[in-house]
Formats: structure tokens, sequence, C-alpha cells
């Protein structure tokens, strides 16, 4: 599978390399569904600039990234969309090798429980052959270097393609049972952007499967290992936070990077659930219903960790569409990431109802969102209901699609068996 592989990378670059010299990479950087306050990189530019200047980049509200981002650009700043270009390669890399790995689990599994004659006589249909399963990694690698989201992203070189890595290299690790790169990648991902932190959960019940429970399990053997993983975490994520602070020698990182998507300062429009509402909202109500709006994100967790305990993988993509929906300044790369997990699950996509309509919503959606700006912003023939009104059917398609597979994996006994 190399040879493949190695030839899809090579596309993939090439496409993006063909747009960064078009003149689209002009255009959509400037696309508010591709970059949001947070992650846009005319927001890095002045950040790189104050800092040359002497001056603290979060002194005014321009720049919002964390500390190491932009120190890190200040170093490769000249190879910037190398980085970009790198980054999705990456990504889509390390995802290919923890399909692949879980893959393997999973055909284990199924080979095991085929031979004790565990599986009743109606899931023989959904069982996975080696030759079905041998095609997966690429397919996944495929859905994220091809995805248009994922290509616009890089193009306008949004810092979400990095997020993005970064999230990719901790289920690598973490599929691999590396509990210590698992944590650090974990730490990472949430020092760049907190909701990362609900991808805690998922991990920890599957390194606590791959490491523990094949072997003689005890509870105090369960307590340790999760405070072992949790100190690890916590100490990572302490350890970049202090390392930013030395950087910079001030706090005032914290309030303009996490402040900043917590409080939600910036009502620019966005493919997220948060700019409207609170654009008409009374200011004596907005504490609340941001409280309200945050904690979507991290509501879920619980009961989605309690329901497919035994499918830790499958709830680390469910987590990851619940992000990508609900957090504050989400764009087309946070969506691309949990799309690419979509061939893993192929096989019971014939049980689920409405998917083809709720492709097309989305694609259709996709379309109307530069339609619906340019005659609301450019041509004054629509206003700003007409553009909400297309992310909330965005949204609502995302939200139905993810609500059909998890309700369906985990309600349905053939679906878990197999997996």
């Amino acid at each position: 599978m190399a040879a493949p592989l190695t030839l899809l990378l090579i596309v993939a670059v090439t496409i993006r390399a063909v747009l960064f010299r078009s003149s689209l990479a002009e255009l959509i950087p400037e696309r508010v569904e591709v970059v949001s306050p947070l992650n846009a990189w005319k927001r890095v530019v002045e950040g790189l600039a104050l800092l040359d200047l002497g001056v603290s980049p979060y002194a005014g509200d321009v720049f919002h990234e964390t500390p190491l981002i932009i120190y890190f650009f200040h170093f490769v700043i000249d190879y910037a969309e190398i980085v970009f270009m790198m980054a999705d390669a990456l990504t889509a890399v390390a995802l290919y090798l923890a399909v692949k790995d879980y893959n393997k689990t999973v055909f284990r599994k199924q080979k095991y429980a085929l031979e004790a004659e565990r599986y009743p006589l109606d899931c023989l249909e959904l069982i996975r052959t080696p030759k079905e399963m041998y095609y997966i990694p690429l397919k996944v690698a495929m859905f994220y270097l091809l995805n248009p989201f994922t290509i616009l992203s890089c193009v306008a070189k949004s810092t979400c393609g990095l997020n993005n890595a970064v999230i990719a290299l901790f289920i690598l690790c973490t599929v691999k049972g590396s509990s210590l790169m698992s944590a650090i990648f974990l730490a990472l991902a949430t020092y760049q952007s907190i909701y990362p932190l609900t991808l805690f959960a998922p991990a920890l019940l599957y390194l606590l499967q791959r490491l523990y429970i094949p072997v003689n399990w005890q509870r105090s053997s369960f307590w340790l290992f999760t405070t072992q993983y949790t100190f690890m975490y916590l100490g990572s994520l302490c350890v970049m936070v202090c390392l930013s602070f030395f950087l910079l020698s001030s706090w005032d990182f914290l309030s303009s990077v996490y402040g900043f998507i917590l409080s939600v300062p910036d009502l620019t429009p966005n493919i997220g659930l948060f700019w409207y509402f609170f654009a008409e909202m009374f200011e004596h109500f907005r504490l609340f219903f941001i409280c309200v709006f945050q904690i979507n994100v991290f509501f879920y967790t619980i009961p989605l960790s309690i329901k497919l305990k035994e499918h830790p993988i499958f709830l680390i993509f469910m987590q990851i569409a619940i992000i990508s929906i609900f957090k504050s300044y989400p764009t087309v790369g946070d969506i691309a990431l949990y799309m690419a997990f979509l061939p893993a699950w192929n096989h019971l996509y014939r049980f689920l109802r409405n998917i083809f309509l709720v492709s097309v919503v989305l694609l259709a959606c996709s379309a109307l969102f530069p339609v619906l700006w340019h005659l609301w912003i450019y041509a004054g023939s629509a206003n700003s209901n007409f553009y909400y009104a297309i992310t909330l059917l965005f949204n609502v398609a995302q939200v139905t699609w993810g609500q059909t597979t998890s309700v369906y994996f985990s309600a349905n006994p053939r679906a878990r068996i197999i997996n």
C-alpha cells in the first residue's frame, strides 16, 4: 500500500501547489467559511509583525493564536506554504496508520469471535473480510487529502490544518497504545483550542482496553493507569502553558486565546451557531446563553462515553464531529477531519436512513454559502437571515447524520458485535 499512498500524497500536494499559484490564493483566505478570527493567516502575519516590533502580539484585538504557534511561524514564515502542505500530508499518513492498526484489532476480534461461534446468524452479513478492510486506510487518507474542505483550508493557510495534524497524531499514538505520546499530543491539542479536552475520555477507555483488560486486569490497575494518564496529560498541558509564559513574560495570552474562545466577542459570520444568535441578543442575557452554548461541546461526553464505552475509536470520531459543530469559531477544515473517518464504517451505511438526503443537503449548503454571502454583503438583495438559515441547515444536516450513525451503532446489537 506504500505506492498508492505515495501517489495520493503527490497528487494532493500538486493540487495545493497549483492553487497556491492561482488567483484563488488571494480569494480563499477571505472566505468566512474557511477561516475564522482564531486561525486566519493574515492575523498570524499581524501578530508576527507586532512581535518583530517588540510589542506583545496580544496587545490589540487581532491575534488570538497560541504563543507556540506564533514563535513556530517566526522561524518558518518564509516556508509557510510548505508547512501547511506538510501538515495535511502528516495528518493523512497518521490517519492511514491509525486506521490500519485499528482494522487489525477489529479483524482479530472478529476472528476470535468466529472461532468461538459467538456471532448470531443475522450478524454474519456484517463481517468484514480482509480484502474489504485492506483499502479502508487508503480511503481514509484520500477522504482527507482530496476533500475540497481540506484543500481550501490549506490554500487559505488556516492554522486549523495544524490542529488537525496534532489530533491525528494523538489518534495514532492512542491506537498504537503509546500512553505518554497520546497524553502529550492531547495536551497540545487542548492547548491549541480547549475543546479537544473531550477526547480525554475515549483515549483513556481505549488505552485501558488495550493495555489492561486483555491481561490480568484488576481494579487497582484501572485506577493506577487512570491516575498516570491524567498526570501525564495535565503535566504536559502545564508545561506548554508555562513555556508560553516564559516566551512572552506575560499571561496576556490566556484571555486573548482561551477567553476569546469561550466569551465569543468577535461576531464575524461563520458556519457556526454562535454569531447570529449573540448579535441579536440582549446584553444582559449574554452570559447565561454563552454558558448554555459552550456546554454543548462538553455535555455529551459523559453519556456518549457510557453508551459507547466498548467502542472508543468510534467515540473519538463522534467527539470530533461534536466539536466541529458546536465550537464557537468552526471552519470547514474542522469538518474535513471527522469526514475522513467515514470509510472506516462504510459497512454500516446500508442501514442508515436519509443518508443520501443529508449528503445532498451538505453539498447544496456548501455551494450556497458564497452565493448568499455575495447577495448579502455585495448585492444588498439579501440579509443576514439568509446566510444564517443556510448555516442552520448545514449544521442540522451534520447533526442528523451524526445522530443517525451513533444511534444505529450504539442501539443495534449487530453493529455492536462486529466492532
